[in-house]
């Protein structure tokens, strides 16, 4: 990729982009014809309904110097702002300086709102209906892509607005998950298990929760948890909200219920990741919107 980065092509677009302005006047300037006193105007030789001529007459003096101020509005900006090559401009204008210009007018315009709301404890933020719906348009433009616009979330990603949790729902876990973000393991056990292995487990996993199993590979399936689950999930199969390992006890499934997609899961494992916030919104906002997913699956409180 380095033939890509060097220092060549900033030479080559500027150079391309310059010659192209200076082209475009000198090929103004050569069919720019001055019409003499009395001088006959020639036709450019297309005719139509037998006597309907194309005549060469000059170009109009205003259409001909719009055109050149064009170009000399072209270089000024070339010179001013970026766009040959590497060159910055003399302004020094980029849409990252504009970006973090306006990010920080708006921290400043935000900042007595935010600060109103700085020292109100979290529960009492989720019963607040102006906080509420501070943290509600946060979390529709941070969270909503994955968890969906309700909290329901989809296939891998969380319901938030029930109470399973698998890194704990208490506002102190709520906002450790967002501020600094989870990443959740789920080994892959089809290679040490073999196919059977992983059928005799799921159908164990199956009857923790009470779901229909086969009595024979739930018997088996039992031995094979003991000695390669329980570390995560426990030996009733509750799970370890500290490890981020589901509760396999009830019937919530993050990726899918049944057999097929239980043992999906335990042959080739899983791997999630919940984002770090704590840069991107910074601690105020993440309070309210801490607040707004605490009121999602605690709705009387």
């Amino acid at each position: 990729m380095s033939e890509f980065t060097s220092g060549f092509w900033d030479v080559y677009i500027s150079v391309l982009t310059i010659v192209s302005i200076v082209a475009c006047a000198v090929l103004l300037k050569a069919q720019t014809k001055a019409k003499k006193p009395g001088e006959a105007v020639g036709t450019t030789g297309h005719v139509w309904d037998e006597d309907l001529g194309e005549y060469n007459n000059p170009l109009p003096n205003w259409w001909k110097w719009l055109f050149y101020l064009t170009i000399v509005f072209s270089l000024v900006y070339l010179v001013l702002y970026p766009g040959l090559g590497s060159w910055k401009g003399t302004l020094g204008w980029s849409q990252v300086s504009q970006f973090e210009n306006e990010m920080a007018k708006a921290e400043k315009d935000l900042a007595p709102l935010y600060a109103r709301f700085a020292r109100v404890e979290i529960e009492d933020l989720a019963k607040n209906r102006e906080a509420l719906a501070i943290g509600q348009k946060l979390f529709l433009n941070n969270c909503a892509q994955c968890h969906a616009s309700d909290g329901g979330g989809s296939r891998g990603f969380p319901n938030l607005a029930d109470r399973d949790w698998q890194w704990g729902g208490d506002t102190k876990q709520i906002i450790a998950s967002i501020s600094d973000g989870r990443t959740g393991v789920m080994p892959p056990w089809g290679e040490a298990l073999g196919e059977q292995g992983v059928k005799d487990v799921a159908h164990y996993v199956l009857s923790l929760s009470g779901s229909t199993s086969d009595s024979l590979r739930r018997h088996r399936g039992e031995g094979i948890y003991k000695s390669t689950c329980v570390a995560c999930h426990g030996a009733d199969g509750k799970g370890n909200a500290a490890l981020g390992a589901p509760n396999l006890t009830d019937r919530v499934w993050l990726h899918g219920s049944g057999e097929a997609a239980i043992m999906d899961v335990v042959m080739k494992g899983r791997t999630g990741q919940m984002p770090a916030h704590r840069n991107l919104l910074g601690q105020d906002r993440i309070r309210l919107l801490g607040a707004y997913v605490y009121s999602l699956s605690n709705p009387d409180k």
